[in-house]
This record gives C-alpha cells, sequence and structure tokens, in this order.
C-alpha cells in the first residue's frame, strides 16, 4: 500500500490517501490541546501510545462484535484505517460525574451516578461542540434514527466492555468520547480513537488522574500518566 498525498491535519492526527481509495491512513502527533484549542502544548510520546492503545483496544471491541475502522498497524505512529464519514456527533459516555458534566450540573465531581449517561455533542469546533439530543440531531442531519439507535447501543455496549477491561488493570474508566462513522457500503463503525485523550482515568486505589486532565488543569507530569496507562496494559516502549 502506497501512502500518498496529506488529506487531512486535526487537532491530534494527520490523515493521508492511499492508492485503495477505501482506506487511508492515520498518523498520531504528540500535540496537545484543550478548551477547543485555545490551550496549546506537547505531550512528548503520547502520539505512539494513543496509536497502539487505541489499536489494541478495537481489537478487542471488534472481537466482541463492534465494528471499528482498524484494518493494520503500520508503526508506532501509524495505522491503515478505513476511510469513513465521520457522522457529525461527539458520543459521550459518563460512569462518574466529572469534568463539564459536574460543572453543567452543579455536582461535585467524583460523584456516583446512578446510571450511565450518554450525551451527544454536534461536530463543529467553531461552536464549541454544542450538546444537542437526538430530536436536534435528527432535525438538522446530523443523523437518522436508525443511526442513532445503533450508535447508542454501540456506544454502551463499548461502555461495558472498556469499563471491565479497565477494573482489571486497576483504572475506572469516568468517562468517554467517541466518534463513529459510515463506510463505503453505508455501514456504522466505531471511529477516531480510545486513549488518555478521550478518555477520563482515575486509579481506582488513589483516584490519581491518567489522562490529558493532566494536561489540561496543569496537574503535572501528562507525559507520566500516559505512560502508566500504556504500561498497565502490558506495552514496554520496546515493544
Amino acid at each position: 500500500m502506497k501512502q500518498l498525498e496529506q488529506m487531512y491535519e486535526g487537532k491530534a492526527k494527520k490523515v493521508y490517501a492511499t492508492d485503495d481509495p477505501n482506506l487511508v491512513i492515520v498518523d498520531y502527533k504528540d500535540d496537545a490541546t484543550a478548551f477547543n484549542g485555545l490551550k496549546k502544548g506537547t505531550i512528548a510520546g503520547k502520539g505512539a501510545i494513543n496509536n497502539r492503545m487505541t489499536n489494541y483496544l478495537m481489537k478487542q471491541l471488534e472481537e466482541q462484535g463492534i465494528p471499528t475502522h482498524f484494518v493494520k498497524e503500520i508503526d508506532d505512529r501509524k495505522t491503515v484505517v478505513k476511510k469513513v464519514d465521520i457522522i457529525p456527533l461527539e458520543v459521550i459516555i459518563r460512569n462518574r460525574a466529572a469534568g463539564s458534566f459536574s460543572k453543567r450540573l452543579g455536582i461535585p465531581e467524583g460523584s456516583d451516578l446512578r446510571c450511565s449517561t450518554l450525551e451527544f455533542s454536534y461536530k463543529d469546533d467553531d461552536l464549541g461542540d454544542p450538546l444537542i439530543n437526538s430530536y436536534m440531531a435528527k432535525a438538522i442531519g446530523a443523523a437518522t434514527q436508525e443511526e442513532i439507535d445503533v450508535i447508542t447501543d454501540y456506544a454502551f455496549r463499548v461502555n461495558d466492555l472498556l469499563k471491565s477491561f479497565f477494573k482489571g488493570i486497576g483504572i475506572e474508566l469516568i468517562d468517554f468520547k467517541l466518534e463513529f462513522g459510515k463506510t463505503a457500503d453505508g455501514t456504522i463503525v466505531l471511529a477516531d480513537e480510545i486513549s488518555p485523550d478521550t478518555c477520563r482515568y482515575w486509579d481506582m486505589e488513589t483516584g490519581e488522574h491518567l489522562d490529558k486532565d493532566r494536561f489540561r488543569r496543569d496537574l503535572g507530569d501528562p507525559e507520566g500518566a500516559y505512560k502508566e496507562v500504556f504500561a498497565r496494559m502490558g506495552f514496554t516502549e520496546a515493544d
């Protein structure tokens, strides 16, 4: 497979065309952003960690019947994925109150929730990815009811699988963001990434933050947090 021209560059990744019209190459960067790009920096090594962690987790999800865009890992930072049209909804699952959820509702961070919740944000950086509900998503053409039903089912299944996985390595999955896309034949698949960039991970014993909040909130040593999750998953830098 041949890498062709760069198609897109986002906050955390570059995407390249290939000589197969149904496949693209994703190249993970060390760049870090927060607050819709207002805060910018670098987390050394995070591109490689996020790439390899995402690929590992997506393969695990595929084995449990969740279709994903993953095809093949090329190297530490690059992966071949299916080309998809991203459904313009960020899907946020919350297992415990934290972040913007706590701020919006006045619920102390870390509070238990009676059940896991799902939120949709409209994917638009210029608008600040505003929260919307399923009726609004249908009204603006972001997704159909059938697509929303499939996404919702997949999101909660992913949550159950990831919670169980991370519990096994002493990490509580507080909340996380997913994105979904449609392949050329219209199949809905999990896309984007699953990493400390997109998930809140707290150590189950100490409550230590092991995710991008260490960068976002100036808690210090974000590189160490990413490496800690990576190591608990059984990876070493030499793998």
